[in-house]
């Protein structure tokens, strides 16, 4: 049987990744890009780990076989299909078991794999163990009131060749009280370090990267420590805009997409109750909640940014120790050539590394 290390996984090219845990386990935390291909499904997991508590292994390991038996045929002949182009790896919680059963199985029928040793498990052990040494040298961190368009100007950023770090898209949240509108329930920790893993991969070699000033956590995630420390030790660049082009970005952004949705409307009121906590002026209070009853989604915005939003920012700015630059652009698209200019002229490169004179 061949077996493969998870630092050896990482230099296959294109490997193709099955997953053979339960769904409930790889909706929990899995290795991006992987493929889901159940040898278990979620009840009958529980059932035979409630056997093998209450009746011992030998009896689990039977259930097993009479529940994996029948459906042999249909995960091999998916796993086939999916194995046209790469390299097979096969993995599940620990590299046991399941996944041995799996290669085996397939190396019977003429398909050849690898097994993830320590399957899930020591894939996890191995990122947290790596990410904190992963950050490039020096961080050039976006700051800007809500509505500025800090992600698309990252986006687009991207697009030209610099390294970014986009940790709203690596939490499936925007940072805020309606962070999830249109991005279903936001990643957990498991999935974040994940991505965060990738995307550090993915910008090796660069002596810095830019990335959005958010707080350490983000919904349901937390950024590490020597993350955060590369942040408030980094370049700062301040972005403006009119709060008129603010509204519009952000009426484009959680609005217009999703405003004809049934769900739509009890989200935004949930999250204008948070709001409404916070805010003490009574009149303002009023205007907030009459603006969402009319589904006047413009003013509630306005609202938000002037009396909610606004006024908690420059206390955050406060932390970071490193020199700040001001960008002033109407829209996104502004910003990021001005923020190429400015990245030359301190003599940072798309594609390259920094140059060392910091």
């Amino acid at each position: 049987m061949k077996e493969i290390t998870v630092e050896e996984l990482f230099k296959i090219k294109n490997p193709i990744i099955i997953d053979i845990r339960s769904p409930i386990e790889f909706n929990d935390g899995a290795i991006p890009g992987a493929i889901n291909v159940p040898l278990f499904s979620n009840d009958e997991r529980e059932e035979i780990g409630t056997i093998y508590k209450n009746e011992g292994s030998s009896v689990a390991k039977w259930r097993a076989m009479e529940v994996v038996s029948p459906k042999i045929p249909k995960i091999l002949q998916k796993i086939k299909e999916l194995s046209t182009e790469g390299e097979l790896v096969v993995h599940c919680w620990r590299g046991g078991m399941r996944s041995n059963a799996v290669v085996t199985f397939l190396e019977f029928a003429g398909i050849y794999s690898w097994r993830l040793v320590g399957g899930y498990k020591a894939y996890r052990h191995y990122i947290l163990e790596k990410i904190p040494s992963m950050f490039p040298e020096k961080a050039m961190v976006l700051h800007g009131l809500t509505g500025v368009g800090k992600t698309e100007i990252l986006k687009l950023l991207k697009e030209k060749g610099f390294p970014i770090i986009d940790l709203e898209a690596m939490a499936g949240h925007r940072g805020s009280i309606f962070g999830t509108i249109g991005l279903g329930n936001g990643h957990n920790q498991k999935t974040f370090d994940s991505l965060l893993f990738k995307g550090l991969s993915e910008i090796q070699g660069a002596g810095y990267f830019l990335i959005e000033a958010e707080s350490k956590r983000i919904g349901k995630t937390v950024q590490p420590e020597e993350l955060i420390d590369k942040k408030l030790h980094g370049i700062n660049i301040h972005l403006h805009s009119p709060i008129e082009e603010r509204i519009k970005l952000l009426v484009s952004e959680y609005v217009i997409p999703f405003q004809h949705e049934e769900w739509y409307f009890g989200k935004i009121s949930e999250g204008i109750d948070k709001v409404l906590r916070w805010i003490k002026n009574v009149d303002i209070k009023n205007k907030l909640m009459d603006a969402l009853e009319k589904r006047n989604y413009h003013e509630m915005i306005h609202i938000l940014l002037e009396h909610y939003y606004d006024p908690r920012y420059d206390h955050a700015r406060l932390e970071y120790e490193g020199k700040f630059f001001d960008i002033v652009a109407d829209n996104p698209s502004e910003a990021a050539e001005k923020i190429v200019a400015l990245m030359e002229k301190l003599s940072f490169y798309p594609n390259k590394t920094v140059k060392d004179h910091f």
